[in-house]
């Protein structure tokens, strides 16, 4: 209410300070009050005129940007509502391929129903003001002439028998302006409102936030379909004999025009001109100039005309053999990627050493699809092997897996199947555990080999993810050569070459196109043991994200992260020196395996 009675006070100050410049002279014709008003008016303290609806011209860029804006849900009460489902419709086939819908139901819309007039964007309350007014002089009144018929003409008598009239001039009355004050009441905006609804029931906006907005809507709207008129395109192909083809474009408003030979079957031929004219979608087809019509005599008819009719023997046509169709239930494809890395360094200050290293990447997929007994089957197996060179260290292998995956479905129900996984890993060559003066053997073919085979359900929502779950799983460690490597490292009990796991396993596969030429590849392998510490999970996390330069070139970043309670490592100080226990035994425990590669590779499908 301060507010209020401040603003009040400002308007009352404001008028009066107006006034008082304009009122040391006095209006001949009383025009005064008006010359307030206009400065009222003018200072934009009284809205009491109609405001004519400004023009509105909107670019495609701008109608686009305005509309997409309008059809945000936060403005609407449905979001079902139709004027915003082809709104939305008509700013996506503007801004992308040529629309096929919603012209009609645009077109047809009464958008006058969606004005909201821009007076009720404003607070209104009535202020009432003293105004100076100056009464203008007062015209004097007509005298009656039968009441003053003594005073205003006197005869005087002479000896004579005439006499003389004397005319004595009318008195003139004025009267000085009279300055005074009136009382007058104006209306002031007090407030601006954000946010203005219609009474319209149908009215599908949540609110407006400034006036002119139904206008607005519908400039951009007619803006739009003009430029989708406009674009829009279609064309059509003329044939006839011979491979020749016309294409004539409608709507494409070139005016262009092709000249076409209609023939017979005899060879004869006759030039028309065909060609999108206007009006639109129209074809317009014209005969070549010069060509004239000759209609042939008419022939009699002949009543003894006969045809001679050979009856055709269909039994040689029914003695055709179908063609059989062999179903092609297996699908092969293969893809292999070499990267070759190479740094080399001479009087480099800064230090470092030289190195080269290689890798090589191959994968092949096998997948069988019978949609007859309901079975599918996807295979692949996987050779990845890597060798780096590094200063006086000499050549040491960086990267080694061999791995095959293979699962059998039988449909259930839905997007479910029926599933059998088998997974098989190992290594090709012998790998070492390098220190600063030694090396141990830590691996080698067969040693260690992980085998897990499952029986469960496999979960497909699209072509490009599968998620199996297998409640019966078996898992199994193996390292047959326990003399020369140590079976400990991988769970294995000192006296024993194997490690039995029955379990669940969880597999999730998938692959993500974010772009045309990005794909994003990731598999991911859960297993928990229902013996032995049923909450330590197993986690086998890979992905391959592969963005193409070419048809043969691929820029590649792939990680690996393993997590098995089982494995174990030694700890190590700060100084990378083993940790040792109470018994001088050194320290070991599980940890995170995480390998990352990135970097050009040459990419040979086939």
């Amino acid at each position: 209410m301060h507010l209020k009675y401040i603003k009040s006070y400002l308007v009352v100050l404001f008028v009066s300070i107006c006034i008082s410049g304009i009122s040391q002279q006095a209006s001949k014709e009383g025009t005064l009050p008006g010359q307030v008003g206009d400065s009222l008016r003018k200072n934009g303290i009284i809205f009491n005129e109609q405001r004519k609806r400004p023009e509105i011209l909107l670019s495609t860029d701008q109608a686009i940007r305005f509309l997409r804006q309008r059809a945000q849900s936060k403005y609407w009460k449905d979001v079902r509502d139709p004027l915003r489902i082809a709104l939305g419709q008509l700013v996506f086939e503007a801004s992308h391929l040529p629309y096929d819908s919603a012209e009609a139901f645009i077109r047809k819309y009464p958008f006058d129903s969606l004005d909201v007039s821009w007076d009720k964007f404003y607070i209104w309350e009535p202020l009432k003001l003293k105004i100076p007014v100056i009464t203008p002089p007062v015209a004097p009144i007509p005298v009656d002439s039968l009441a003053l018929a003594d005073t205003t003409r006197k005869k005087v008598r002479r000896e004579s028998t005439d006499s003389i009239d004397l005319k004595i001039p009318e008195p003139v009355s004025r009267v000085r302006p009279v300055a005074g004050l009136k009382d007058t009441t104006i209306l002031v905006v007090v407030d601006t409102l954000n946010e203005v609804t219609s009474d319209f029931p149908d009215f599908p906006f949540t609110y407006y936030d400034y006036p002119y907005q139904s206008d607005s809507i519908k400039a951009a709207v007619q803006s739009l379909l003009d430029y989708v008129q406009a674009r829009d395109s279609s064309i059509i192909n003329f044939t006839g004999v011979g491979d020749v083809v016309t294409p004539v474009w409608l709507n494409s408003r070139s005016g262009m025009m092709y000249r076409y030979w209609l023939k017979t079957d005899l060879d004869d031929s006759v030039t028309v001109w065909i060609g999108a004219q206007s009006p639109r979608n129209t074809i317009g087809i014209y005969l070549e100039n010069g060509i004239s019509f000759a209609r042939p005599v008419r022939q009699g008819n002949y009543s003894d005309a006969r045809i001679e009719m050979k009856e055709i023997d269909k039994s040689k046509l029914l003695a055709v053999k179908k063609i059989a169709v062999k179903s092609q239930y297996w699908k092969y494809r293969s893809e292999a990627a070499f990267a070759l890395n190479q740094a080399a360094m001479s009087n480099w200050v800064k230090g470092g050493e030289n190195s080269i290293s290689t890798s090589l990447d191959i994968t092949g997929y096998a997948d069988y699809t019978n949609k007859k007994l309901n079975i599918s089957s996807n295979n692949f197996g996987r050779l990845k092997y890597g060798l780096i060179a590094s200063g006086d260290k000499g050549v040491r292998k960086n990267l080694d897996l061999l791995e095959t995956n293979s699962k059998i479905n039988h449909k259930a129900f839905g997007k479910f199947d029926f599933s059998a996984i088998l997974l098989f890993k190992t290594q090709l060559t012998r790998g070492y555990t390098y220190t600063s003066t030694d090396k141990t053997l830590a691996s080698k073919f067969m040693n260690p080999a992980i085998l897990t085979i499952g029986l469960g359900l496999d979960y497909k929502p699209d072509k490009k993810t599968s998620i199996n779950f297998s409640p019966l799983s078996y898992k199994g460690t193996f390292v047959p050569d326990t003399a020369a490597i140590d079976q400990t490292k991988y769970g294995i009990a000192k006296d024993k070459r194997s490690r039995n796991e029955p379990g669940i396993s969880f597999m999730i596969s998938n692959e993500y196109k974010p772009y045309k030429t990005v794909t994003i590849l990731n598999r991911l392998q859960l297993f928990t043991n229902y013996i032995n510490h049923p909450q330590n999970i197993d986690i086998d996390w890979e992905m391959i994200a592969t963005a193409s330069l070419n048809w043969f070139t691929d820029v590649r970043f792939n990680t690996h992260l393993i997590f098995d309670d089982d494995t174990k490592t030694p700890t190590l100080d700060k100084d990378k020196n083993p940790i040792l226990d109470s018994f001088g035994n050194p320290k070991k425990s599980a940890r995170i395996q995480f390998k990352e590669l990135l970097g050009f590779s040459f990419i040979f499908r086939f």
